[in-house]
């Protein structure tokens, strides 16, 4: 009996030793795998992420965040910037990514192996139990390579899940600084117009007064001036929301709202900021493209996938590539310009019903995302280009033309040519014609940054086998 026992012991402190040192090196660092996420950042121009792990770091980047914008009138990059160091909801995905580390570290050291054992007696079904216990410990420490071949890839997947996270918070908070610049600037037209409705309005009452004008052009006069401060009033409001939706998003609260925003938007550049080949960036860039590409290599480790790999494009495998198969063989052919390859192994050689599905399903989900990732990147570059077009438009055409009828009115008016009502209308039109014009500038630099959105994609979904179990 005992020859029995002593030498799967041994064998099996042998198998248990052999943990592999560079993965344990690569998953137990700190800050494990955070490397990349701050190159996709700089990459993508969003800014420079920091992953706070002690109540110190937290201190002190709350220090440089106030020392950034307290006080101050903060640019865009300002705010994208400190929503990077500052939002608590982005140290949760950073906090993700650490137990991804965590899980790939413990796959790498392997399974302890254990043997307890308590002997009343001299049965046969002790050794047997023993023996049962020691191969349940050989099969798992056996197993340990694959287990670490998907857990590295799942920390990969992690890697692109906390830079999809990066981007997606650095955009977002850079269209609620645009959405609170443009709030304000809204806000400061009307309260332009509100300072000339309110001399009208006094100037009609003293008219009023000689008899000079009617009750009823007074009431005019004076609903008109009604109506300018409620929107004023309402402007105001919405400025004052979102700037609070842009401290939100930056990690601020209280007192901490300490902060500024222009009066108005940047001009517009001279050309849309976008690029021809905005498909190829976004498909050679796009996070989630990329974790897509990984859950097939995990998948295929998980499932012992060992047939050839093939490529087809998401174009082919969405048409019903793997249904075209005839003979082992398969025609494809090119039918579009920019194509995003899949790997496909040749699932007829798997064992497992379940992995060939799992597979094929992530497979497909891939194609969908890459066919999603190009219209994406399309619809970004005409919003671009178009809304440039419109406001540049407003810019160089409707708003000299509503100066000019402004002062032509103003001359008339002068020359008691026109009424003051007819005046006042002129005023409204020009009032609508430049909030117009900034409505159109604030679209232009919310496409713009859609932009960077659909080349560099955002939140990562897990295109595989949740709930999936042999």
């Amino acid at each position: 009996m005992r020859s029995i026992v002593v030498l799967p012991l041994v064998s099996l402190g042998l198998v248990a030793a052999c943990a592999d040192t560079a993965l344990v090196d690569r998953a137990s660092a700190p800050r494990a795998g955070f490397a990349s996420v701050a190159e996709t950042a700089r990459r993508a121009q969003v800014g420079t992420p920091a992953w706070h792990q002690d109540a110190t770091q937290i201190a002190a980047a709350e220090a440089r965040v106030k020392q950034l914008i307290q006080g101050k009138t903060i640019t865009a990059d300002t705010a994208a910037q400190a929503g990077l160091i500052n939002n608590r909801g982005l140290q949760a995905a950073y906090a993700d990514l650490g137990l991804s580390a965590a899980d790939l570290w413990q796959a790498a050291l392997g399974s302890v192996p254990s043997l307890g054992l308590s002997v009343s007696g001299l049965a046969g079904d002790v050794t047997r139990s023993l023996e049962a216990t020691l191969i349940t410990a050989v099969v798992d420490a056996a197993t340990a390579r694959p287990r670490s071949q998907v857990a590295a890839l799942r920390f990969e997947q992690a890697q692109l899940a906390a830079a999809g996270a990066t981007v997606e918070h650095a955009v977002t908070t850079r269209r609620a600084w645009i959405d609170a610049v443009a709030a304000f600037e809204a806000a400061a037209i009307i309260a332009r117009a509100q300072n000339a409705a309110n001399a009208a309005s006094e100037l009609a009452t003293e008219l009023g007064r000689t008899g000079a004008m009617n009750a009823a052009d007074q009431a005019r006069e004076h609903a008109f001036t009604a109506e300018i401060a409620a929107e004023l009033a309402d402007a105001r409001l919405e400025a004052q929301l979102a700037k609070e939706r842009l401290a939100r998003l930056m990690g601020l609260s209280g007192s901490d709202v300490a902060f500024y925003v222009p009066d108005a938007l940047p001009g517009l550049p001279a050309r849309p900021r976008s690029r021809a080949d905005i498909e190829s960036l976004a498909l050679a860039n796009r996070v989630d493209l990329a974790a897509g590409r990984i859950e097939l290599q995990a998948v295929a480790a998980e499932y012992r996938l060992t047939g050839q790999t093939r490529m087809v494009s998401d174009i082919e495998i969405m048409a019903g590539f793997e249904t075209e198969r005839q003979n082992g063989k398969t025609e494809t052919s090119p039918v579009v310009d920019v194509a995003f390859q899949i790997p496909l192994h040749d699932t007829a050689k798997m064992a497992s019903r379940r992995g060939a599905l799992t597979y094929m399903r992530a497979a497909n989900r891939l194609a969908q995302a890459a066919i999603d990732a190009r219209a994406e990147a399309r619809a970004a570059h005409m919003a671009v280009t178009g809304k440039h077009a419109v406001a540049r438009h407003w810019r160089d055409t409707v708003l000299p033309l509503r100066r000019r009828i402004d002062e032509e009115a103003l001359k008339s008016y002068n020359g008691m040519i026109t009424s003051t009502f007819e005046l006042l209308e002129d005023t409204r039109d020009g009032l609508e014609a430049e909030l117009g014009a900034a409505r159109a500038k604030r679209d232009y630099w919310l496409a713009e940054t859609m932009v960077t959105a659909a080349i560099w994609g955002g939140t990562v979904n897990t295109f595989g086998s949740e709930g999936d179990e042999e």
